[in-house]
């Protein structure tokens, strides 16, 4: 037995149908929202493993200095005995310890891995069938890229001056030059320099992530950026080059030290903030054009 309680079919258009009987609208700005990616990235190991490593670092200084012979006194004050002055100067070792590599290799990591992980994963191909325009995909993993990089960044610094402070008390900033800063003034030019750090690194995110869109290989794009930024340091301790050095995105690396005097010289952070914009500008605008016209197969 059947029963009829109405038509099989409609008469009217489609606006007549109800609400939850029309199919859900298809809006790419809505794709990928950031904090799905946010999500998926902190819940991943090398992301944990990266930040305990980051946090772990000044604890490990710390106890390499207790366990360190104070050796012979010679008179003059080298980097670790400044180290040992205050928090603020034990901050100011870690940043010069980590900047040249440590902090390279995190940068990479992060913009390295994004695409090409997904790509070795073989995910990428059913990221962009869902589907997430390509130029949205990219923005979405860079900026999330870019937030976990600061935040390592900045969580070396705050570790630090909170181990230091711990175990060398909050006296006053001196600097190698002999000029010294209150505390909490050091406290300042210590978050400052980290952040141009990550400015300044913005050139090695750029280039790992161009890495990460031509390769299925996450290895092969870290390594490839960090290899750049060595090869690069390498070639600026080479005075023959004169001025050609100026050109090297990493030669205004460590102009932060400038934050150390009492009176600071802007002039070669602008100009390490100008270099380094330029370079991650010029290579973030080809990673765009290669993803944009790259075949995804995996």
């Amino acid at each position: 037995m059947t029963t009829n309680d109405g038509p099989s079919t409609w008469k009217g258009t489609v606006g007549d149908l109800a609400d939850d009987v029309r199919p859900a609208r298809y809006r790419p700005g809505h794709t990928l929202p950031l904090r799905v990616e946010l999500r998926r990235q902190l819940l991943r190991r090398r992301t944990q493993v990266t930040f305990a490593l980051v946090t772990l670092l000044p604890v490990i200084l710390w106890i390499a200095f207790e366990l360190a012979d104070n050796g012979t006194p010679t008179g003059s004050v080298n980097l670790v005995d400044l180290a040992k002055g205050s928090g603020a100067n034990f901050a100011v070792f870690a940043l010069f310890a980590s900047s040249s590599f440590l902090l390279v290799v995190v940068v990479a990591l992060f913009f390295g891995d994004t695409v090409a992980a997904e790509a070795s994963w073989s995910s990428l191909r059913y990221l962009l069938a869902a589907p997430i325009p390509r130029a949205r995909l990219l923005r979405q993993k860079a900026v999330v890229s870019g937030v976990l990089s600061v935040a390592a960044l900045l969580l070396l610094p705050v570790v630090s001056l909170v181990v230091g402070a711990l175990a060398y008390g909050t006296g006053d900033l001196v600097s190698p030059t002999g000029e010294s800063l209150t505390f909490w003034t050091g406290v300042g030019r210590v978050l400052l320099a980290a952040l141009y750090i990550a400015v300044q690194l913005s050139w090695v995110a750029a280039l790992a992530l161009l890495l990460s869109v031509s390769t299925d290989a996450p290895l092969g794009a870290v390594g490839g950026a960090v290899t750049v930024s060595i090869v690069s340091q390498i070639l600026d301790q080479i005075t023959a080059l004169e001025d050609l050095r100026n050109y090297l995105p990493t030669h205004y690396d460590s102009a932060w030290a400038g934050l150390l005097a009492g009176q600071v010289d802007w002039g070669d952070m602008t100009r390490g903030v100008f270099s380094a914009v330029c370079y991650a500008a010029v290579l973030g605008g080809l990673a765009v054009w290669q993803f944009r016209r790259k075949d995804v197969t995996s």
